[in-house]
């Protein structure tokens, strides 16, 4: 299975905040949206909209834990780290998109293709469709076992 079956799966919009929007700004989206992930993006002249990084509901704990009421005014360039986003292509196996959230301890994933941001997983939505999988090549088996001790009565 791969990235692209999850995300035909969940709708087209992706949840979004500007670096230099703050903190209170980006806990209302989430809220709003009922998420727990935005994606930074970047206005770069060049480049238009760039993807830069996650912005997470541990990131506004964080914030409020280290500075107090002023974290919510803090901008969200000032709490994430832009070093490099960490992404995957939507024909990576849902096993590689997995073991990049494990390597890099992070829970979301962005999605680009042609360098652009096309959506976001998580690890729910892997953990999910390996359940769906699991389940659905179950069925067949239980069905049949069903049939044959019914049939034995």
């Amino acid at each position: 299975m791969q990235v692209g079956d999850i995300l035909r799966k969940k709708a087209a919009r992706v949840a979004t905040v500007r670096m230099n929007e703050t903190v209170a700004i980006a806990a209302q989206l989430m809220r709003s949206g009922n998420i727990s992930a935005l994606v930074v993006k970047d206005v770069v002249r060049t480049e238009g909209n760039t993807a830069v990084g996650m912005f997470t509901e541990r990131d506004v704990v964080r914030a409020i834990a280290e500075h107090g009421a002023a974290g919510v005014s803090m901008k969200v360039s000032q709490l994430i780290s832009v070093q490099q986003l960490v992404s995957c292509s939507s024909t990576d196996t849902l096993e590689d998109a997995r073991h990049l959230m494990k390597k890099h301890h992070i829970r979301h994933l962005p999605v680009i293709e042609n360098y652009s941001l096309i959506g976001v997983i998580s690890i729910r939505d892997i953990s999910t469709a390996f359940d769906e999988a699991a389940s659905a090549a179950a069925t067949p088996f239980a069905a049949e076992a069903q049939r044959v001790a019914y049939s034995a009565t």
